[in-house]
């Protein structure tokens, strides 16, 4: 199960910090990712995270550079810490986890077999 907190109303240019607490049989999880869908668009994602070895990150063009994503192994959280956001940033976020299914890549929705119910982040 995945439950995502820290969303609401950001002001533009200010930062956001969501959360994304995993339950269950983590221990299998082997990628977790941020996705985000704005009314009216398809889900895109945002970023991901390896939570083996290094933890390798990768991240979206659009917030490349400005987002930073981290994974508490312990306390099995998904963070994602996004600055300078503005509105195109508006959207539902959701967070995702890949176990032991096809990896199709980690911008690839087909990766994850878990999702969360989503929080909502409106820049305005």
């Amino acid at each position: 199960q995945l439950v995502e907190s820290g969303g609401g109303s950001v002001q533009p240019g200010g930062p956001l910090r969501l959360s994304c607490a995993a339950s269950g049989n983590t221990d299998i999880i082997s990628y977790m990712a941020w996705f985000r869908q704005a009314p009216e668009k398809e889900r895109e994602p945002v970023a991901a995270i390896s939570t083996g070895g290094a933890g390798r990150s990768y991240y979206a063009d659009s917030v490349k550079g400005r987002s930073t994503a981290s994974h508490d192994n312990d306390k099995k959280i998904l963070y994602l810490q996004a600055n300078s956001v503005n509105p195109e940033d508006t959207a539902m976020y959701y967070c995702a986890a890949a176990a032991l299914g096809t990896f199709y890549g980690w911008r690839d929705a087909r990766t994850y077999e878990s999702w969360g119910q989503g929080t909502q982040v409106t820049v305005s």
